[in-house]
């Protein structure tokens, strides 16, 4: 039996739950329950603080996890590697100081950083050479500085409104491009394969609708330039010989696009349907 670990809390959950029920697994009602059988699937679902899943996989007490990027390295656990990324929870990690005091990372050389993410910030500072005193935090660090706990920060930045608001500037390079994550151990367990799959299959929905038209037949070589498909549109005989129907997979992005496109060509009956669940 699989044995996965889910965040209980945190901007993961949620998306991380709905992630796998479109996959077909089932997962906790009770939004206190920790450790949830699906026998069906075989899978075991354990739902615990995001920080930790990393630690409970790279130590293989878990197979597989879902965890954020960031916390992944964070965590510093050798056995816990990425394999996939989901497209959601995605933040950026930066800088940020008094305006005017800092303009390049060479500039935090000696300074007091304060960070809810020490082992990120100092495996990054490590690799550039920037020698600092690391102030751990739980939590929200914006106002580490005008406490005079630290001189600068290392957060999750978004808009960069809360930092500056807390009158900081963020200043030096991305630490990091963070995304929600599936890790796993050293081995690779019985079962993975399936659950890529799945969750794969649930991002290919989540990025892909299926376009539906009509079209004359003279025209396909033309229409398959605009919307080319995964691997080759799906074309079909219509009652009239010399139109056809013709289906294929188009980016979610830009569709509409792609219909206003086809139509200019000729095809007509353009329909844009929704895929429930695929496998590429």
């Amino acid at each position: 039996m699989l044995r996965i670990a889910v965040p209980n809390k945190g901007s993961l959950s949620e998306t991380a739950a709905a992630m796998l029920s479109e996959a077909g697994y089932h997962g906790r009602t009770d939004p206190k329950a920790l450790h949830i059988i699906d026998p069906v699937n075989d899978v075991e679902f354990f739902y615990l603080r995001p920080k930790d899943i990393a630690t409970y996989v790279g130590s293989g007490a878990l197979d597989v996890g879902i965890t954020g990027r960031d916390l992944l390295l964070d965590a510093r656990m050798p056995g816990a590697r990425e394999i996939e990324a989901l497209g959601f929870g995605g933040s950026t990690f930066r800088f940020a100081g008094p305006p005017g005091r800092f303009s390049e990372l060479a500039d935090l050389e000696g300074m007091r950083v304060a960070t809810a993410y020490p082992g990120l910030v100092d495996a990054y500072l490590d690799e550039h050479g920037v020698a600092v005193d690391l102030v751990p935090l739980d939590g929200a660090v914006e106002s580490a500085v005008e406490l005079g706990v630290a001189d600068a920060v290392a957060d999750v930045v978004s808009t960069g409104t809360t930092l500056r608001q807390a009158g900081l500037e963020i200043f030096g390079p991305v630490l990091l491009e963070s995304d929600a994550v599936l890790i796993t151990g050293a081995q690779e367990p019985t079962g993975l394969d399936t659950l890529l799959r799945r969750l794969r299959g649930v991002l290919a929905a989540r990025r892909y609708v299926l376009v539906d038209y009509d079209l004359p037949a003279d025209l396909i070589d033309a229409a398959i330039a605009v919307a080319p498909g995964i691997e080759s549109p799906t074309i079909s005989p219509l009652r009239d010989p010399s139109w056809v129907a013709v289906r294929v997979m188009s980016p979610r992005t830009g569709v509409n696009q792609v219909m206003d496109a086809l139509y200019a060509i000729g095809a007509r009956a353009i329909l844009v349907t929704e895929i429930h669940a695929a496998r590429l």
